[in-house]
């Protein structure tokens, strides 16, 4: 065990044996992200490295607080990636924020969520233990499900110190087309494009205009791209697009009102809630700005079968995270428990009282 492994080991006993809070902290770009931000910093970026890379695997490993950008170097110098694309939001982004923060980007509805690729962890749980779950190749899935449980977090649970991550090799060739039509158009074909073999990475639509991104092979691309018609984007503009999108700094994302950010079936027609819109993940995902009141958009959103987020601004009174139905809040609470006696850990970060 290394020497700051020790020292965070020993401050969280003494944290738990005081009853003071903890708020794990990397590069501090998603402290947006959730309700209250309570405790004592533990900053995680001293805690940094690639600690193995094994390109022909599909494998990495890193230490928490290596910086998000520095890792996706290391491996596009290997023609390899993370398939979730992980969003930013900022320079300091580092790969322990990254899993605790559990978003993902455009190619998350093809590719995978956070969770998906995550193989093993290292961490430290409440009472101050250094523990191991999972492990470093893809066919050991021994604590499996209990590594994914980082993922989404927020460093409720433990401190992430060491994360193994599935990797992909990037992709051949890649194109954007654009379209224009109505958003209920773009739903229709986005899910009827779901059931072709096509090789579709992305769809986005807002304002009147859909893009989608067909990724892979050379062949397949050129064939997809020929099929479905559309104007092509030159790839300089379609990697800005792309990545605007991810890091919210589109122009949709520049505006005023709340922020919400709503997972439904992918299948649903167009929400009758006001303001501004834009439509991910093939229909899965959808943002709004708009100014009605949580209750009425929670409302919304659960007949439907999905749940809301306030992701940034608003009033968060009501909470951020759509509440959970008392089986799950029940199985929330044992978890942090479980992990977090204490209760040391960002406390109220996720819901009230934990």
């Amino acid at each position: 065990m290394s020497d700051q492994i020790e020292a965070w080991c020993a401050r969280v006993r003494e944290a738990a044996a005081s009853g003071q809070p903890i708020r794990i902290r990397g590069g501090g770009t998603k402290d947006f992200y959730g309700q209250h931000l309570a405790g004592e910093v533990l900053d995680t970026r001293a805690h940094a490295g690639v600690v193995s890379y094994e390109p022909t695997e599909l494998v990495v490993t890193a230490r928490a607080g290596t910086p998000l950008a520095e890792l996706e170097r290391v491996l596009a110098e290997q023609g390899q990636m993370l398939g979730f694309e992980p969003p930013h939001f900022g320079e300091g982004a580092t790969v322990g924020g990254c899993v605790a923060a559990g978003l993902s980007g455009p190619r998350r509805a093809t590719a995978g969520a956070v969770r998906d690729f995550v193989l093993g962890v290292r961490v430290i749980d409440g009472r101050g233990e250094a523990l191991h779950f999972g492990g470093e190749v893809m066919k050991n899935v021994a604590g499996y499900d209990v590594s994914r449980l980082m993922a989404g977090s927020l460093g409720t649970l433990a401190l992430i110190t060491e994360v193994s991550f599935k990797v992909l090799p990037r992709p051949a060739a890649e194109i954007t087309l654009q379209f224009e039509m109505e958003g209920a158009s773009a739903i229709e074909i986005f899910n009827e494009w779901a059931g072709e073999p096509l090789p579709v990475s992305a769809t986005a639509w807002c304002d009147g205009q859909a893009w989608v991104r067909l990724s892979g092979a050379e062949a397949a691309v050129a064939a997809a791209a020929r099929q479905l018609g559309g104007d092509r984007l030159e790839p300089a503009a379609a990697e800005a697009f792309w990545r605007g999108l991810r890091e919210q700094r589109h122009d949709f994302f520049a505006a005023e009102a709340p922020l919400w950010r709503l997972s439904l079936p992918s299948v649903t027609p167009p929400l009758g809630l006001g303001g501004a819109r834009l439509i991910e993940w093939g229909g899965a995902q959808r943002w709004f700005r708009c100014e009605e009141r949580a209750g009425q958009v929670r409302e919304q959103i659960r007949a439907l079968g999905g749940h809301a987020t306030l992701f940034r601004g608003g009033d968060r009174a009501a909470g951020v995270f759509h509440p959970l139905d008392p089986v799950m809040d029940t199985l929330q609470a044992r978890l942090k428990h479980a992990f977090d006696p204490a209760g040391i850990f960002g406390p109220g970060r996720l819901y009230d009282g934990r």
